[in-house]
C-alpha cells in the first residue's frame, strides 16, 4: 500500500505546517483572516491545498521594493522660538 498525503489535516498539523501556534490559527479563523477551513460537525480541518495557497498568496518578494513609511509621529518636531 502506498502512503498518501491526507486531503484534510487537523488543526494542530495545519499550525505546524505554517509554523505557528494553534492559538494563532484559531485567532486567524475567528478574525476571518487565515487560510480557508472546513468544518465537519464539531471538527475543524484544513485542506492541504488551501494551506499551500494561503502561503503562496502571502509570499512577499524582497525585489518588490516595498518601502517603509514613517508615521507623522516619528518626524522631528520643530521647536518654537
Amino acid at each position: 500500500m502506498r502512503a498518501t498525503t491526507p486531503m484534510v489535516v487537523r488543526e494542530r498539523d495545519a499550525a505546524a505546517m505554517l509554523g505557528i501556534s494553534t492559538a494563532a490559527l484559531r485567532r486567524w479563523r475567528r478574525e476571518r483572516r487565515g487560510p480557508a477551513f472546513v468544518r465537519m460537525e464539531r471538527c475543524v480541518g484544513y485542506r492541504v491545498g488551501d494551506l499551500e495557497a494561503f502561503v503562496a498568496g502571502n509570499t512577499v518578494r524582497s525585489s518588490e521594493g516595498t518601502k517603509r513609511q514613517t508615521s507623522p509621529r516619528s518626524e522631528p518636531v520643530a521647536k518654537a522660538k
